[in-house]
């Protein structure tokens, strides 16, 4: 069995309880081979880079998986990460392009560091190792280790969702990153919306030959791609809602909320997510249906994120006010309509909390994939469930298509969607939640790495 090996903008331990969805989702390859996982340690020095070779990577053992990581100096952040990554790709990529800043140093710093990675990635791997690779902070690193020689399997999957062609030839560099994509040997994306995207992309802006569905070939490659759905581990996060933090969570939550119809929403304080215009939905909700006046709630918690971002300080200052009017304008003295929490929740805690609630409104502007959906159904009592109320811009909206789906820009719609979901009757709810989890169970996270990795083996290398 071949050996595979992790590539991503960030590592983390896969051992330790907090691990995140990517951690899970590779454990379990990287175990069974004793595999390798590579990428930016998340530090970073304010000493000049020195070196591009392997005196800059630092590897640790956990259990029998290999942790590699690199520091990055100021500028290599400011340029790679902070700069080209988040000003430039993560916007367009979701369809802001009035927000992205296009400075060629950015650009340059981008193509600089992911050649560094290429150059201490390289001399890790063996003949036949498989190398997976994650994101589009590293879409160009493939190209920069077939530049060094190297003849392995490497696969891509980009987490975030892809735009029409035209919003993303907006990009300055968009045919370098193009050109790019053709050293992978298999692609995979989150939906066959976004597949439809790349593939119209590839052969209108590169003139890709289409050998076949999903088999592209240009610049002398032949390049698979597919839509890999990412999920999560039903059964990992089922263990999460039994445990005691879980279960102190659900019942501080009904003695403190007896008298309230709980709604939550769970995001990264990011303007992808259409927090405001959730707000805004919950707003016509009270306004449009007083019942709910002094009866619901809305939690949404908001973990802060890039922060040195312009675009996400104007985003948490108008969350603050939004917050601050809805809660004067309707609050009384033993009701406040939204608790806003602007910090992360134990991940421990979380499945107590979804279980609490009666409604989940993930109501993103446009997102990859968005797992909330998946965990608040997997916490779900599935004697008496809460209901999803779910963004069509969503690529969980492909699969999840039970959930009551919204137009996120469409409060006036959010809110009755809400208002739908909180005097659904119970044979309905458990109707959909049952259809829900057996869709989310079939199409788990393991499911997802194993289909990615079967594909990438059996992709035509040429």
């Amino acid at each position: 069995m071949s050996r595979i090996v992790v590539v991503s903008n960030r590592v983390s331990d896969p051992h330790k309880p907090a691990a995140g969805g990517l951690a899970v989702a590779v454990k379990e390859s990287l175990r069974k081979t004793g595999g390798i996982w590579f990428g930016w340690s998340g530090r970073i020095t304010d000493e000049p880079a020195r070196g591009s070779g392997q005196e800059r990577v630092r590897v640790e053992t956990s259990g029998n998986i290999r942790l590699a990581t690199m520091d990055l100096s100021r500028r290599e952040y400011e340029m790679y990460y902070a700069g080209y990554s988040n000003n430039v790709l993560w916007p367009v990529f979701h369809y802001r392009l009035d927000l992205a800043q296009f400075d060629k140093r950015h650009a340059a710093g981008y193509r600089h560091v992911n050649q560094l990675l290429a150059q201490q990635l390289r001399p890790l791997l063996e003949p036949d190792d498989i190398v997976w690779v994650h994101d589009y902070h590293l879409i160009p690193l493939a190209a920069e280790l077939r530049a060094m020689g190297c003849e392995n399997r490497i696969g891509f999957f980009l987490h975030i969702p892809v735009p029409p062609p035209l919003i993303l030839a907006a990009i300055p560099e968009h045919e370098w990153l193009m050109r790019s994509l053709f050293s992978y040997d298999l692609v995979g994306v989150q939906s066959q919306a976004d597949l439809t995207h790349l593939e119209r992309y590839m052969a209108t802006e590169a003139k890709a030959e289409i050998v076949r569905d999903g088999v592209l070939r240009a610049f002398g490659r032949t390049l698979q791609i597919g839509a890999f759905p990412i999920g999560i581990d039903v059964n990992e996060f089922a263990s999460l809602a039994k445990g005691t933090e879980s279960m102190d969570m659900l019942e501080t939550m009904r003695e403190e909320y007896s008298r309230r119809q709980l709604l939550v929403g769970v995001d990264r304080l990011d303007y992808s997510k259409g927090l405001p215009q959730r707000l805004l939905g919950f707003r016509e909700l009270l306004e449009r249906y007083p019942e709910n006046r002094s009866r619901a709630t809305l939690i949404q918690i908001a973990a802060p994120s890039r922060e040195d971002v312009d675009a996400y300080g104007e985003l948490r200052q108008q969350m603050d006010s939004i917050c601050g009017a809805l809660n004067s304008d309707y609050g009384e003295l033993d009701w406040m309509p939204v608790r806003y929490i602007r910090r992360n929740v134990a991940r421990k805690r979380l499945p107590g909390l979804y279980r609490a609630c009666r409604v989940a409104l993930v109501t993103p502007l446009r997102d990859g994939m968005n797992l909330v959906a998946k965990e608040f159904l997997a916490a779900q009592d599935p004697a008496d469930p809460g209901v999803l109320v779910l963004s069509r811009f969503a690529g969980a909206a492909e699969q999840l298509t039970e959930a009551l789906h919204v137009n996120p820009y469409d409060t006036e719609g959010i809110a009755h969607a809400t208002q739908s979901a909180l005097t659904m009757p119970l044979e309905e709810r458990v109707k959909r939640h049952e259809a829900l989890m057996t869709r989310i169970r079939r199409y788990d996270v393991h499911w997802w790495r194993n289909a990615f990795l079967d594909a990438l083996e059996q992709a035509v290398v040429a």
